[in-house]
């Protein structure tokens, strides 16, 4: 990726298409909040092709996030917790922390962060 810096932030043209970076919100995606979404959506996404692949009746998943972060050593993320809500038909609490497993070994951002932040995966199950 190639970043070139603009008024408040950098700048990045990616396939998909434009991507802005700043401290502040104002000029774009902080840093976290990429790193937050990475860590979520990797995670996510390899729990849908889990899920799909072990035939489960799943209709949406939700990902909602936490970020704890250090003010004292740089607003350094130390933790992120990441909570499935999971929508479907005769889920059982079993299967599905059997497949959030695999998916803790399986994500690449997960597995990339975890010697320095903490990541504690959860879910539920919504019944439809």
């Amino acid at each position: 990726m190639k970043f070139s810096m603009k008024e408040g932030g950098f700048t990045a043209q990616l396939p998909y298409g434009q991507l802005d970076v700043s401290g502040d919100e104002q000029y774009g995606f902080r840093p976290y909040q990429l790193l937050t979404a990475s860590i979520a959506v990797c995670s996510g996404g390899v729990l849908r092709k889990i899920l799909e692949k072990k035939r489960m009746n799943v209709e949406d998943i939700e990902i909602n996030t936490n970020v704890y972060r250090n003010a004292q050593e740089a607003d350094r993320i130390e933790k992120v917790e990441v909570h499935f809500i999971i929508k479907g038909k005769e889920l059982s609490d079993v299967q599905i922390k059997k497949a959030m497993e695999l998916t803790r070994k399986n994500c690449s951002m997960v597995q990339s962060v975890i010697p320095v932040i903490e990541v504690v995966e959860t879910f539920e199950i919504v019944p439809v």
